[in-house]
């Protein structure tokens, strides 16, 4: 039984995909069919239930996953302190993220690592807030990036850069053709929210309180891809991040403005275990992250 092995069973889990397990790894969905197989045959039990939806654990899965995560674990500190001792940064990164960070700020930041780093493997969960922290606690990542980083215990967080918030809205819309002004113009305008538990949506409403602003909410997500569909489609307005719609400013299909007053930012931070091992490769991608801020 190969660590490969066990990264692909520990993947195809997440995913619930045998085609998105294989393309993680590089391989044939054959090849992973074959794998999941063998590791059944050993040991004479169904690790996985199939269905029209897609796959997942049987229970006797779900202890097979627990002793995997351990495993890689345990591998994982192995490499890197080996690395350690060849003097190279090598061994396994495993990164949860939220998903703006992970989809706008995180890419060309782990190229530029994996350039540099070509021997460390690095593998990028995308998570709510909330989860990014319980996989940070539980162990099953090494590194989180979140933004309006929370204080808890036994979590160290560092922020490493900041993004500018911004008003976007559809191309018609009547504040389109505008450049910057102040937050108190979009009252009662529709209004696109992130669902009150994120970290984004508790720091707009304190700024809308603060400057009397009130607004007509309509609907409210989970994450910045979906908010951003419905303000494409003239549902509303919304205040995301302005890096999280580079793409969609330079197409035309979002209009985004800058708000005057009050000026409002958003923290991006690392959190970590106060009290686990760092492998090398965090270390370096962390130095990285703290450079490119």
């Amino acid at each position: 039984m190969h660590v490969d092995s066990l990264r692909v069973f520990c993947d195809l889990v997440e995913t619930a995909s045998f085609s998105k397990a294989a393309a993680a790894h590089g391989i044939t969905q054959s090849a992973v069919s074959q794998q999941v197989r063998a590791l059944e045959q050993r040991f004479g039990c169904t690790l996985l239930e199939r269905s029209r939806s897609g796959v997942s654990a049987t229970p006797e899965g779900q202890a097979f996953l627990a002793t995997c995560r351990e495993i890689l674990t345990a591998w994982g500190a192995f490499e890197g302190r080996l690395g350690e001792l060849k003097h190279e940064v090598s061994g396994e990164l495993r990164i949860a993220s939220i998903f703006s960070i992970g989809l706008h700020d995180l890419p060309a930041r782990l190229a530029a690592f994996r350039a540099k780093f070509p021997q460390v493997a690095v593998h990028v969960d995308y998570r709510r807030s909330t989860q990014v922290y319980d996989m940070i606690e539980s162990g099953d990542a090494h590194l989180g990036l979140v933004a309006f980083p929370a204080k808890r215990p036994g979590i160290i967080f560092e922020i490493f850069d900041e993004d500018i918030l911004v008003i976007i809205c559809h191309p018609r819309h009547r504040l389109a053709a505008k450049k910057r002004i102040p937050l108190s113009v979009i009252a009662g305008e529709k209004f696109i929210g992130f669902e009150p538990d994120t970290p984004t949506r508790k720091m707009t409403d304190r700024y809308l309180r603060k400057a009397g602003v009130k607004i007509t909410p309509v609907n409210e997500f989970d994450n910045i891809e979906t908010v951003k569909r419905a303000v494409e489609i003239g549902s509303g307005i919304s205040i995301v991040p302005a890096r999280t719609v580079t793409a969609e400013i330079a197409s035309g299909q979002l209009a985004a403005i800058e708000i005057e007053s009050p000026r409002m930012t958003r923290p991006l931070a690392t959190i970590v275990a106060r009290n686990r091992p760092r492998p090398p490769g965090m270390r370096e991608f962390i130095a990285m992250l703290k450079a490119q801020g």
